[in-house]
C-alpha cells in the first residue's frame, strides 16, 4: 500500500477525517469549540497499523486547523505525540 496515494475524506458534518482502504476505515475525530479544534480520537484498524495511515490523518487534520486558523488542542494520545515531534504545528 502506498500511503501517499490514499485519499483523506473530510466529513465536516460528522467532525471527522477518514481514509478508507480495502473495506477498512481509519478515522480522526474532533470537536469545534469556538476557535479551538479539539482532536479527540485517532482510530486505525489493526490491518492498517504501522503504514502511516494515522499520521496521514493527523497531518490532514492539522492542515485543516492551520488553514482555518483554529487553535489546536488534543485529548488523543496519537495526535499529542505527533505534535510533540512536530513543533511547527504548535504555533
Amino acid at each position: 500500500m502506498d500511503v501517499d496515494q490514499l485519499e483523506v475524506i473530510h466529513l465536516a458534518e460528522e467532525n471527522r477525517f477518514e481514509i478508507r482502504v480495502d473495506g477498512y476505515t481509519a478515522e480522526l475525530t474532533y470537536s469545534l469549540i469556538g476557535s479551538i479544534i479539539l482532536f479527540t480520537h485517532t482510530g486505525v484498524p489493526p490491518a492498517l497499523e504501522g503504514q502511516g495511515v494515522g499520521t496521514k490523518l493527523v497531518k490532514a487534520g492539522l492542515e485543516y486547523a492551520r488553514e482555518n486558523r483554529f487553535k489546536i488542542q488534543s485529548i488523543c494520545s496519537f495526535v499529542t505525540r505527533y505534535l510533540q515531534r512536530h513543533p511547527e504545528y504548535q504555533a
